[in-house]
């Protein structure tokens, strides 16, 4: 029997040992943590609530290519999706509004609607078909060329040209808050493809949660492990590779400079080279509220969404991702609210609710973004201050810290740079191997990028297997 190795229990670790154990291989997940999951881990940061330590909604995870062969159900997981998925208040008081519902968004945006529904209409109406193509390395013949090509060639403009498709600001600001999950300047190209991807995604599945938590996910998939024979071990730390033990394949759900650390010399250089010369982004500044009541919205649908971008006009958005990127951090940052417990009140005791915030802020910001999240959430919500019974922050340092795949609070995996989309971590025509025969790299630094979609893992897996059963596995 072959045996295989994954350094790494985040999804992309999982989903890798998963695929490899359903296909009668001998698989050892090593988990330096005590407790598994990466970015997908909840608990009560403050007593009585359920937090997400870092994702939270999922869009992307619901319909992966990946995931969705596994029946996960079977171990527990149940998706739960808010009545309206994003909310994006102005102060005008007006609001950009996202409901799965590509016709009850579109009818909201007014006079956009008609282009709205023109744009998002068919990547939806093919969003199947979309991420079996986009959720693989991009330099590739698709299998879907028209479709892929109606959806690339936007995808690669800067999200500024497309905002400037529509002509209202609320259509401007709803589409502006979701392509700034880039973490990139909006005027840069390709900018708008992760923007097209998630509102695609929305109109297709929604944008759901995870009954219980984050950690559902990751439970899920350790659960399916285990049940084709896989092992799990946490507590144990991967420093070199004499930490190793032996096997026919390793993977690794790691930075790819932390892979160039534990190889050393084992790597090819070029490929030593390309690891240590990886970029990332900017930094996530987190705070974990405990509110009395949820928050106090000005607008009436952003106390029914499951998240509200809160930033203003796209303008203003696009002002505080060049500063950020630029690394300054903005007076009033871009903040993301989760408010997961409308969709799962478990999440809550009694009328106390968790509330899941984060500022995109400078790569390794060492300041306390803490008053200006708030400051930007009484923008739009008076009194919110005065609800808050308890608070934890989590600085990007922090997440360094509790992850070290997240450098400098990156928690994305990477700069999403033009070359870092199309080519991550380096140029070839296989990014998952490292060039070391029967070693590869399975994280978030891999495409398709980040999320808890676990297709980073399931590709490199399928890469190792060719190399199991005696194909070619190492470029």
């Amino acid at each position: 029997m072959s045996t295989a190795v994954v350094v790494g229990s985040g999804p992309n670790g999982l989903a890798a040992g998963v695929l490899l154990a359903r296909e009668g291989v001998a698989v050892t997940v090593l988990e330096a943590a005590d407790t598994i999951g990466g970015g997908t881990r909840t608990s009560e940061l403050t007593p009585g609530l359920l937090h997400d330590h870092c994702s939270a909604t999922h869009p992307l995870t619901v319909g992966s290519p990946f995931l969705r062969t596994l029946d996960l159900d079977r171990f527990g997981l149940r998706w739960c999706t808010p009545e309206i998925d994003c909310v994006h208040p102005l102060d005008s008081g007006r609001a950009g509004v996202l409901y799965r519902s590509l016709e009850r968004t579109a009818q909201g945006l007014g006079p956009d609607g008609r282009s709205w529904r023109a744009m998002f209409g068919p990547l939806a109406a093919g969003f199947e078909e979309l991420t079996d193509d986009l959720m693989g390395p991009l330099l590739r013949l698709p299998q879907h060329p028209l479709r892929t090509a109606r959806f690339g060639v936007p995808a690669l403009l800067p999200a500024s040209l497309v905002a400037g498709l529509w002509r209202s600001e609320q259509a401007r600001a709803l589409f502006g808050g979701v392509a700034a999950h880039a973490f990139r300047p909006l005027h840069h190209p390709a900018t708008a493809a992760i923007g097209l991807m998630i509102l695609a995604a929305g109109h297709r599945h929604g944008w759901p949660v995870a009954a219980g938590g984050s950690r559902a996910i990751t439970d899920a998939l350790a659960a399916s492990l285990t049940a084709c024979g896989g092992r799990i071990e946490t507590g144990v730390r991967v420093r070199s590779a004499a930490d190793l033990p032996p096997a026919d394949a390793v993977l690794f759900d790691l930075a790819p400079s932390a892979v160039a650390d534990i190889l050393g010399e084992r790597l090819p250089v070029r490929v030593a080279r390309a690891y240590r010369r990886y970029r990332y982004g900017p930094g996530a500044f987190k705070v974990d509220f405990a509110v009395e009541g949820g928050v106090p919205w000005r607008e009436e649908t952003a106390r029914r969404a499951g998240t509200v971008h809160v930033g203003g006009r796209y303008e203003e958005v696009a002002a505080a991702e060049r500063e950020v990127c630029a690394g300054r951090m903005p007076e009033r940052p871009f903040v993301l609210v989760g408010q997961q417990y409308l969709a799962d009140p478990q999440r809550s005791r009694g009328d106390v609710h968790p509330v899941w915030t984060y500022a995109h802020v400078p790569h390794g910001y060492a300041g306390d973004a803490t008053e200006a999240i708030v400051r930007q959430i009484e923008r739009f919500a008076p009194g919110f201050r005065e609800r808050v019974l308890d608070r934890v922050v989590r600085t990007p340092g922090g997440f360094a810290a509790y992850n070290p795949n997240y450098l400098g609070g990156d928690i994305v995996g990477g700069a999403n740079t033009v070359r870092q989309l199309l080519a991550r971590p380096r140029p070839g025509r296989d990014p998952y191997s490292t060039g070391v025969p029967g070693m590869y790299l399975c994280s978030a630094a891999t495409p398709p990028g980040a999320g808890t979609h676990g297709m980073c893992g399931a590709n490199a897996a399928a890469v190792a297997l060719r190399h199991l059963r005696g194909g070619s596995g190492t470029r």
